[in-house]
């Protein structure tokens, strides 16, 4: 008699467990390519997270599955001769093969900007800014906000 208890426990147990997979799905690869002295891996992650909320995430895994997709973020610029701060921001999704991505952009989007006058941490701040404007432009291509 108490091998069914235990039967029906770990059936109940293993089910549970199984809806709990499919509710979350797993998190995008996201790739970083981008001029060290304007953006860090860590802060190009901070604004990925920020900027793919997880019903967002939901909705997009239904159509792109994180097995066969992924994303590269980049960006670039730097300061010009007058001390004018220039930046150039790219999102793109990649098709996913194993643990890379392959460089067969399916969607991209880019955001620039300049500030003349900056300082270097000002720079940062607009890379930054830039970076989350081209996600943005990315994800609603794909899902629509």
């Amino acid at each position: 008699m108490a091998l069914p208890r235990k039967i029906a426990a770990l059936m109940v147990l293993t089910l549970g467990s199984c809806g709990l997979a499919q509710a979350a799905p797993k998190a995008y690869l996201t790739v970083d390519h981008s001029t060290e002295a304007l953006m860090d891996e860590a802060t190009a992650q901070s604004v990925w997270v920020d900027k793919m909320p997880a019903q967002l995430n939901k909705r997009l895994f239904k159509l792109y599955p994180t097995p066969r997709w992924g994303f590269v973020s980049q960006v670039e610029g730097g300061f010009t001769a007058d001390k004018v701060c220039v930046i150039t921001a790219r999102a793109m999704l990649m098709p996913r093969s194993g643990k890379v991505l392959s460089f067969k952009p399916s969607k991209t989007a880019t955001a620039f900007d300049a500030q003349a006058g900056a300082t270097q941490a000002q720079c940062k701040a607009l890379a930054k800014a830039k970076l989350g404007e081209a996600i943005e432009a990315v994800l609603s291509s794909l899902v629509g906000r």
